[in-house]
């Protein structure tokens, strides 16, 4: 049932009450001038919360968790995790704070959630603080993926704090407000696991499978139906971003959700040139997270995942391993089948086993010629109906080019499915960066003209073309992009 928003809603403390060992009581850091930069207004209304008191200075201090409701328990949420393959067996929320949960309208809990909210037990050395570029990153992109249809945390707001953070140099810094089915994480599992436990780990869980699998509750493999329940999440989700050339760029198991959402959104970006080494992270040296290697580190972080659970499945350690085996070779298939029928959608051909060649000809097409795979996927839709030029304007193989659209349009594709899957606009990473550059400086008209282009990502529209071209020449040259701690 719907309830119209109110000014003041009190977060629950359902996490910190069912594991307590992980979650810490802590507190924000005060702002010494806060201003609200971004508010999603609709967000804020299917949480129950009602925008025009948000925009107030008492609605700024609650939404920075400076001004908390009686009742409510803001906590650090503990948790470990593999970063770039190195386990670390203490991580944590260094600079962020869970202040709760709220009903959705839907009728489900959503963690309300800060990042760049001060240091915390866990923050390993670092000032815990966030600046108003990468915070407005995660703006633009994690609501560019909500309305591209990929499961994601979603950014209710972003407030600059009045206070400098030091990087290469000193920034404004800013809190993001965000959103989330919940912020379980591989790297919760893994943290309760190494406690040893078993207790804890079982309640981690039962926690997990009431939040987001409650059919599962009174089934006598339900511990094993919640990791399979992961798996498929996993698959289907990581298939999304290949198919829109979405690059997470620090895929660690702390960073991947049990919810199925795509979290931290800090060297992200979107593919231009196609080509699976594509790296944009400052920090992957090794290419460990390249675009095409993404299916295989979900894989390998579910094998984590796995390790983790592994006492709850059966109290025979060969027979959960082989359990466990069984479970994670299944992502495998999962993932293909997803990406097969996403590409086959994307050509707007129903799904068959016999397109797969098509498709793996595609593929190759597109990383021989350097292909820009927003604009060339999306410039089908005008082949299907008859203009083959502006797909062939993107491949410098035009005879090899001919040869593939001549065998694609002998299926008659489905222009109008097309244009329901090809996006027009996505957060081009030189619009991003021009964007947050902007809003450094003080400029936030550039972010807000980005997020409201990407908002409705496949319909063309007038006066939007620049959301719609490629990046300059040169630019993806040496692109890096930053996590922002």
């Amino acid at each position: 049932m719907s309830t119209a928003p109110t000014a003041v809603v009190t977060p629950g403390d359902q996490f910190a009450r069912d594991l307590p060992e992980l979650a810490l009581p802590w507190q924000a850091a005060d702002a010494p001038d806060p201003r609200l930069l971004v508010l999603d207004d609709a967000l804020a209304g299917d949480l129950g919360l009602d925008p025009t008191w948000l925009r107030t200075p008492g609605g700024v201090r609650f939404l920075l968790g400076l001004d908390v409701p009686d009742g409510a328990k803001p906590v650090a949420q503990a948790y470990a995790g593999h970063q770039f393959g190195n386990y670390s067996p203490r991580l944590g929320d260094g600079r962020a704070l869970l202040l709760g949960e709220l009903r959705h309208r839907d009728g489900d809990l959503r963690d309300l959630h800060l990042k760049g909210s001060g240091r915390t037990p866990f923050s390993r050395g670092g000032d815990g603080f966030a600046a108003v570029g990468p915070m407005l990153r995660e703006h633009v992109v994690s609501e560019a993926m909500h309305a591209l249809g990929v499961p994601t945390t979603r950014s209710l707001a972003v407030v600059a704090t009045g206070r400098e953070v030091v990087r290469e140099t000193a920034l404004p810094g800013a809190v993001l407000v965000r959103v989330a089915r919940s912020h379980l994480r591989v790297g919760s599992f893994q943290f309760a696991r190494a406690t040893d436990d078993l207790d804890l780990l079982r309640r981690l869980a039962d926690h997990a499978i009431a939040r987001h699998h409650p059919h599962l509750s009174d089934q006598d493999d339900r511990y094993l139906g919640l990791y399979r329940e992961v798996v498929s999440a996993q698959a289907r989700l990581v298939a999304r971003w290949m198919l829109l050339g979405f690059i997470h760029g620090v895929m660690n198991t702390d960073n991947m959700t049990i919810s199925g959402e795509t979290i931290d959104y800090g060297p992200c970006a979107f593919l231009e040139a196609y080509d699976p080494a594509t790296v944009y992270s400052s920090i992957d040296h090794g290419g460990r997270y390249a675009y095409g290697n993404q299916p295989a580190v979900a894989q390998w972080n579910l094998a984590r995942l796995a390790e983790a659970m592994l006492p709850l499945f059966d109290d025979d350690q060969d027979t959960a391993i082989a359990a466990a085996v069984a479970e994670l070779e299944g992502f495998a298939p999962r993932y293909d089948a997803a990406w097969a029928a996403g590409m086959c959608a994307k050509l707007g051909l129903p799904a068959a086993e016999e397109h797969r060649g098509l498709v793996d000809d595609l593929v190759a097409l597109k990383q021989d010629n350097h292909v820009d795979h927003t604009s060339f996927h999306r410039s089908l839709s005008a082949a299907a109906r008859g203009d083959r030029e502006p797909a062939r304007s993107l491949v410098l193989d035009l005879a090899a080019a001919d040869a593939w659209l001549d065998r694609w349009l002998a299926l008659d594709p489905d222009a109008a499915a097309m244009d329901r899957v090809n996006p027009v606009y996505v957060p081009r990473n030189h619009l991003v960066e021009a964007a947050l550059a902007a809003a450094v400086d003080g400029d936030l008209r550039p972010v807000g003209e980005l997020v409201a282009a990407c908002a409705d990502p496949f319909t063309e529209r007038p006066g939007l073309d620049r959301f719609a071209e490629a990046a300059p020449e040169g630019f993806g040259t040496g692109y890096r992009t930053f996590c922002g701690t």
